[in-house]
């Protein structure tokens, strides 16, 4: 697996600091709210885990379960929700947890769609920004850090379910996924 990996695009020390930078920039900015943290499955589920850890305030977590790649290495265009959330959002200031904003439709779509469900604020949180190949105008209220235009795994993010399990972001090499 790791033979896979072109080379480490955010260390397991980096990211432990980016978790440490938003978490405590969340707390701040979310003191005295109602927050829902809602991460987006599969790929958010490493970040939303260890980032919550680093909220120091209450808070309750769901998840949607969106997909708009499939087994490719580029967004179809088309945004299905395969797992909506549980938790009536009124009331709430949402905060949505992303692996990666890139195309920027996932994120467009869901926050468009949780807008008309009542909640007092829709805030964007994502790990990896790829400006590069944003198609929607959108962007995150807060970043982790920007990766250059490269198929990235690790930490959550896939290609075609493997790789989630790495402990770092790292580019995949083209002859894996090409």
């Amino acid at each position: 697996m790791l033979n896979d990996i072109e080379k480490i695009l955010v260390s397991e020390e980096e990211l432990a600091e980016i978790n440490k930078r938003l978490g405590a920039q969340i707390t701040k900015d979310f003191e005295g709210k109602n927050l829902l943290v809602v991460g987006i499955l599969k790929g958010s589920i490493y970040f939303m885990t260890d980032l919550t850890r680093n909220i120091n305030l209450p808070l309750k977590l769901d998840f949607l379960a969106v997909s708009s790649y499939g087994g490719s290495t580029r967004s179809s265009g088309s945004v299905k929700i395969i797992k909506d959330i549980d938790i009536d959002i009124s009331g709430y200031d949402v905060l949505l947890i992303e692996d990666i904003l890139d195309s920027g439709r996932t994120l467009k779509y869901v926050s468009e769609m949780l807008t008309t469900r009542g909640a007092n604020s829709i805030t964007i949180c994502t790990l990896l920004d790829k400006p590069a190949r944003r198609v929607v105008d959108l962007s995150a209220d807060y970043v982790g850090c920007s990766v250059p235009d490269e198929f990235v795994v690790g930490y959550g993010l896939d290609y075609d379910q493997h790789y989630r399990n790495l402990p770092f972001i790292g580019a995949l090499k083209r002859e894996v996924y090409e």
